[in-house]
């Protein structure tokens, strides 16, 4: 059974039944404002701070191992600086005790070497290990941010939840009653302002978008729901929806006017 074709009429008014529940959506979207992007932002940042500690600490590694083998050069140059001063008690010549001494001398400059850069190493580990603290800190209190918005966050979504389940549903009950050319139209349109507002209504005689003033016959045209009509300024769908009236609301009366009592001559 082939499916009755909607009015422009029931389109229209199927349009802005649609935009008033992604308006609803959009609301606790505000509601939870930049927080899902802060969460995501304060977890990024605290990844690249991790990765940052892990790779001073494996820059720490390697040092120490250029300290452990500076080390181990300048105790093997002490060792043959014994070596050579226990020679040098047995030197036959002055060549030869030249010869070991300018060796001892060169073991020794060695030695000293080793040692001074030793320290420098050492020196950038305190260094290394101090900025770790710094971070370690900083870790901290980004943590201690990051819990406090993820509760932040997750009481807003707890207190919105029901509702906007309820909008979604609603939402993709109205879409299926819009068609896919409008749906596009519509959807493309919604991308293009922040507010998200594809479909408005007249409000004082202008668009309720971008508030241009519509002239009389074009507010007409809009009332009579025989075209879907665009806003010429902004490109937004125009719905006439009159505003409910509250039954329950006292009517306030106009008094009548006392008659005119003829003068008597």
């Amino acid at each position: 059974m082939a499916t009755k074709e909607l009015s422009i009429e029931d389109k229209l008014d199927a349009l802005f039944h649609l935009q008033t529940i992604h308006t609803q959506l959009d609301s606790i979207e505000k509601l939870r404002g930049e927080l899902p992007l802060e969460v995501l932002d304060l977890e990024d940042e605290l990844v690249g701070m991790h990765t940052r500690v892990r790779k001073i600490e494996v820059d720490i590694e390697e040092i120490n191992e250029k300290i452990s083998s500076l080390r181990n050069t300048a105790k093997e140059a002490e060792n043959g600086i014994k070596k050579y001063e226990k020679q040098l008690n047995n030197v036959k010549n002055n060549r030869e005790f030249d010869a070991l001494n300018k060796e001892v001398e060169n073991l020794k400059l060695d030695v000293a070497l080793a040692e001074k850069r030793a320290r420098d190493f050492t020196e950038e580990i305190n260094q290394k290990n101090i900025y770790i603290k710094e971070i370690g800190i900083q870790i901290e209190n980004k943590n201690t941010e990051l819990a406090n918005k993820k509760n932040e966050l997750v009481v807003i979504i707890q207190e919105t939840s029901d509702e906007e389940k309820k909008l979604k549903l609603d939402a993709d009950k109205a879409m299926l009653c819009i068609e896919e050319r409008l749906m596009l139209s519509y959807t493309k349109l919604r991308s293009n302002y922040r507010n998200g507002l594809a479909v408005v209504s007249i409000e004082r005689d202008s668009c309720g978008g971008c508030f241009a003033k519509i002239p009389p016959q074009r507010q007409s045209e809009i009332r009579s729901k025989k075209k879907i009509i665009v806003c010429e300024y902004c490109g937004r769908i125009l719905a006439y929806q009159p505003i409910p009236v509250d039954e329950n609301a006292e009517v306030e009366e106009i008094p009548k006017k006392k008659a005119r009592t003829s003068r008597k001559k």
